[in-house]
């Protein structure tokens, strides 16, 4: 009985693995219907693991339950988006205050570890023109995570790590645009150096330059509100 239970566990996680990555990469796109029975076919596992995954990407807000209707993929807003980008400025940022003022040897080691690796990792893998990186994601990722890994609120450690996935979706939107001509390791080059100063203010204040510079590319591909 446990080794079934366990079982189904696995294939939920799968499921919603692969989900949240083609959700959040725009593979499947906003606003796209997803049935349970197409989906069964294209990530070859059953019915109840796909309806138990969507419920999770639900909670995630990467997806939206329509009652009666079925599951969709979360539209984009520029509503939405402006909120997210608010709510992560705030979130993120008493994050990395606390961060800083609690900081310990293991967070000093994961700030400049995380910013070294993704320094050495190309922001597109061409050169003639923009293609994300998928070793770029994963170490972005894992960089802004260690800036606030020092926070001692696990709820908002999740928080910030749903919040960052909800806004990549956004990024791609503007990734083309914003590349090459803004000087992304740099800016992060500075926040990290503000962060193992111990500068609180500055760290924090350039963190939100960082997003908000983001949000500028991004604005400008958003179809404005109706």
């Amino acid at each position: 009985m446990e080794q079934a239970e366990s079982t189904a566990e696995s294939l939920t996680r799968r499921a919603y693995a692969q989900l949240r990555q083609d959700i959040i990469e725009g593979t499947l796109q906003p606003g796209a219907k997803l049935k349970i029975q197409e989906l069964t076919r294209a990530y070859n596992t059953g019915a109840s693991p796909i309806r138990e995954a969507l419920s999770h990407l639900a909670s995630d807000r990467l997806v939206n339950r329509i009652e009666g209707r079925g599951f969709r993929v979360s539209d984009v807003s520029r509503e939405e988006f402006l909120d997210l980008l608010k709510v992560r400025i705030w979130v993120e940022g008493k994050a990395l205050a606390e961060s800083i003022a609690v900081a310990d040897p293991a967070w000093e080691d994961a700030v400049l570890s995380t910013n070294f690796r993704l320094g050495q990792a190309a922001r597109s893998s061409r050169a003639d023109r923009f293609e994300p990186n998928a070793e770029w994601e994963e170490k972005h990722k894992l960089f802004h995570m260690a800036l606030v890994s020092g926070c001692r609120s696990p709820i908002a450690l999740r928080i910030c790590d749903q919040l960052y996935d909800q806004n990549i979706r956004y990024r791609k939107i503007a990734g083309p645009v914003a590349y090459p001509g803004r000087s992304v390791a740099e800016e992060h080059d500075a926040i990290a150096k503000a962060a193992l100063a111990r500068d609180a203010g500055t760290a924090v204040t350039l963190l939100e330059r960082h997003y908000s510079a983001t949000a500028d590319y991004v604005l400008d591909r958003l179809p404005p509100s109706n």
